[in-house]
């Protein structure tokens, strides 16, 4: 059983107050952001401080590639996705074959470090409306982001890496970012369901681990943003796709998330909704208004959340003495090229 509530640090290394806080058995998660990043050295050390505190707690990072890659010195700059689906529009199998590379390649960096997981892959749809999303899509076409994350997500598996897509059951149609806004997308259902949620059905039948929803209100389907909502988690993701994996809120302090209330309420719906974890970022009084929340209500945690625990840990002279290392960085490096 894991808590789950998943919050965040302030800087490079903890402070007693961190400490403190992930003793606290309604702390599942750790996700850590390039302010927690200064060197590979440094990094191995704040893991290693967080893990004397909590030996199973989930620790995660956006490290999907392009513009978001937290961890940067030391580490492959991973090309943004869209890369490869300009590749396969004229060379499908080039593409999904550096796909499935650079999937392990980012997965196994990570995994040296003992960070068990990134918040990847994007599954949304790149259709030219979205510059939150933009080119960290694969690509617009559906039978394209599912091939080409269908081999990311097995690199990732290969070098022992649990998957997220996110963010269901699709991002890609609204302009608005729900980080500063609270986005509406006005498609009916039957647009939705053959556009995005083609690529989540795909995906989750081959296996997907974890789905991050959107803040965002499908506003001819439910009134609820996604993350908020029994009807999409509950009846179409868990019923109607028959999705067993983790449900990740995405982070309650966004705008998105606002419509929901204040951060109890937010807990309180994302909850009821469906998800198993809660991410609440870049606001520490926020984060215990919802420990607080959490031990008011005695919840329990879940269950589901420890299936998330990094697999493997290489050794980084195995690493990168690896012939897949030396070929991932190298199909890395041509595409930060292009």
């Amino acid at each position: 059983m894991s808590g789950c509530l998943m919050l965040d640090v302030e800087g490079l290394s903890l402070t007693d107050e961190d400490r403190q806080l992930l003793k606290d058995p309604q702390v599942g998660g750790l996700i850590l952001f390039a302010r927690n990043f200064e060197s590979c050295e440094q990094l191995d050390e704040l893991v290693q401080d967080i893990r004397r505190c909590n030996p199973q707690v989930l620790i995660a990072v956006d490290q999907e590639g392009g513009r978001v890659q937290r961890f940067r010195e030391g580490f492959v700059r991973i090309p943004p996705m869209g890369k490869l689906g300009d590749i396969y529009t004229d060379e499908p199998q080039r593409a999904c074959e550096m796909a499935e590379q650079l999937g392990w390649l980012m997965a196994s960096e990570l995994l040296v470090y003992g960070v068990d997981i990134s918040f990847a892959p994007v599954l949304d749809l790149n259709f030219g409306r979205s510059g939150v999303i933009g080119d960290r899509a694969f690509a617009e076409s559906k039978a394209d982001v599912i091939a080409l994350s269908s081999a990311f997500v097995k690199g990732m598996h290969v070098a022992g890496m649990a998957a997220t897509g996110k963010h269901y059951p699709g991002h890609g149609w609204v302009v608005a970012d729900s980080h500063h806004e609270i986005p509406r997308d006005e498609r009916d259902m039957a647009l939705i369901d053959d556009q995005d949620m083609a690529v989540f059905r795909s995906l989750i039948g081959k296996g997907l681990d974890a789905v991050m929803p959107a803040h965002v209100i499908y506003s001819q389907v439910d009134e609820h943003p996604a993350g908020f909502s029994e009807h999409w988690l509950q009846q179409v993701l868990r019923s109607d796709l028959g999705f067993d994996g983790v449900i990740f809120s995405d982070d309650l302090t966004m705008e998105g998330a606002s419509v929901a209330g204040d951060y109890r309420q937010r807990a309180e719906r994302a909850l009821a909704a469906g998800c198993d974890m809660l991410l609440v970022c870049n606001d520490r009084a926020a984060a215990l208004q919802v420990r607080d929340y959490l031990n008011d209500t005695g919840h329990k945690g879940s269950e589901r959340v420890v299936s998330m625990l990094a697999r493997e840990k290489p050794e980084q002279s195995a690493l990168r003495a690896d012939p897949r290392w030396q070929n991932a960085s190298q199909v890395a490096a041509s595409l930060m090229e292009k």
